[in-house]
């Protein structure tokens, strides 16, 4: 099975950036444990923080993998064309998000991008990622 993980704006700052809201491990560090822990399953990483990148990434994957984690940061609250995108989707995609969007700034309880999901893990950390991964192993076996 194979699944690729597509993250945001400022993802690329995880371990540095709010650390309080988002810890202190990056993601790269994080991505390595992850694949440790699923040997059997190819884990790819993309991240942009352009909105049109992201969509051109989701485009061109569509159908080349059986899953896609998506973190799509802030424009999870904004982007009416990623939420399009991810709907034109043939592979399924589960929405992914370390902090608890809905415990947060009132604007960030609203995901564009949830509605056209298969679902969405949020505010359990960096763990929300494996937390999906068990999710396309489960449905993929």
């Amino acid at each position: 099975m194979k699944c690729k993980i597509i993250n945001g704006p400022n993802l690329n700052l995880l371990g540095k950036r709010e650390t309080d809201i988002y810890g202190e491990e990056s993601f790269d560090t994080y991505l390595e444990k992850l694949k440790a822990k699923f040997p059997a399953l190819t884990i790819d990483y993309y991240q942009s923080n352009i909105e049109g990148e992201i969509i051109d990434e989701l485009q061109r994957i569509d159908e080349k993998y059986d899953a896609v984690i998506l973190n799509a940061g802030g424009y999870t609250h904004t982007s009416v064309a990623i939420a399009d995108a991810v709907a034109s989707m043939k592979t399924g995609v589960i929405e992914v998000h370390i902090s608890n969007i809905m415990n947060r700034e009132h604007y960030r309880s609203n995901s564009l991008i949830a509605p056209k999901c298969l679902g969405t893990i949020t505010g359990f950390g960096l763990n929300g990622y494996e937390l999906a991964v068990y999710a396309i192993v489960k449905e993929g076996s």
